[in-house]
């Protein structure tokens, strides 16, 4: 009976590690919006990527300092292709929202979890139980709903009519739908990659590795197109330090902790409830009211997430020392 009090316990401390996570990411695209008047699409993702890495530094040095010898060099590898997917993923979903709409651009990063549920079983070798997929294809439609919403309108005798989504991959934002979807690939790839690593070093120090190696890249990636990091105004700065403090430090690093403890396509499923944290902080920061298609496509974003939990219930390995 104590062990299913405990198990029971367990279950409630993940749900609220992961609110906190999504509460957090979900600060992510209102933050982007806000730097965006002054600064350009790289710049904020290297600030973003600096300014985490340079608060869990002192951390590390003094609690975390032996981890460093017991990297391999396979282990230096993951670390660095996982940071280099990190960079990629915010390079390019940021830029994307200079070129799309915010609609396109959620639409296609969210499916993430699709590439996960493909390849995590062969390169992590972790089976998914078939029902997944119902899981996961109503989250997908969930937040198409939910990103298609301001398009969409219900016409007398509930016929649904939407204007604009022929658009989705023609004409002049072709460029920024593709690179939303480049960043699905690369969240996917970090993601696969993380889980390896989450197994065998702490969570500050994993995470230090993998936002400091995207940092750099970032950096570089900034300094050879030209950009300058300063002469921004006092808020930009602000924006994008909170960027990197809230979605960052403390959103990211919750999924970065639940993959050693969960399955890559769990957590990756999970990820999907950013949406709903946004609209939640819209209507109290912004005073945006959500429409019918944002609730209704929240709610079958949450049900697809509850069918993923449920189906794994029996196959998570939550570890003991929680």
């Amino acid at each position: 009976m104590f062990g299913n009090q405990k198990f029971k316990l367990n279950n409630l401390f993940l749900f609220i590690i992961f609110t906190i996570g999504i509460l957090a990411i979900s600060s992510s695209s209102i933050l982007i919006r806000f730097s965006q008047s002054n600064a350009h699409s790289i710049v904020i993702a290297a600030y973003r990527m600096l300014v985490a890495s340079i608060i869990l530094l002192p951390y590390v040095l003094l609690k975390n300092k032996s981890e460093f010898r017991s990297i391999d060099r396979y282990d230096f590898f993951r670390f660095l292709v996982a940071g280099i997917f990190l960079a990629l993923h915010f390079a390019s979903w940021i830029s994307s929202l200079e070129y799309t709409s915010v609609a396109s651009s959620v639409v296609l990063v969210t499916t993430t979890p699709l590439w996960v549920a493909i390849l995590s079983p062969i390169l992590l070798k972790e089976k998914n139980n078939p029902k997944i997929w119902i899981g996961i294809s109503i989250a997908i439609i969930g937040s198409i709903i939910v990103s298609n919403s301001q398009s969409c309108r219900i016409n007398p005798g509930f016929v649904i009519n939407c204007d604009g989504l022929g658009d989705l991959l023609s004409g002049r934002n072709f460029l920024g739908n593709f690179l939303a979807l480049a960043g699905a690939w690369m969240i996917a790839g970090y993601i696969i990659v993380g889980r390896r690593l989450r197994n065998k070093y702490s969570l500050t120090f994993y995470a230090f590795c993998v936002y400091s190696i995207a940092a750099i890249v970032l950096v570089i990636w900034v300094s050879f197109s030209g950009f300058s990091f300063i002469g921004f105004s006092t808020s930009t700065y602000m924006w994008m330090i909170l960027l990197g403090i809230f979605p960052q430090l403390i959103g990211h690093s919750t999924f970065n902790w639940a993959l050693g403890y969960l399955p890559a396509s769990f957590v990756s499923v999970a990820f999907m409830a950013e949406p709903i944290g946004t609209i939640i902080l819209a209507f109290l920061l912004l005073n945006e009211s959500p429409q019918i298609g944002e609730i209704c496509g929240g709610l079958l974003i949450l049900f697809g997430i509850f069918l993923v939990s449920l189906t794994n219930y029996k196959s998570m390995n939550v570890k003991n020392n929680l």
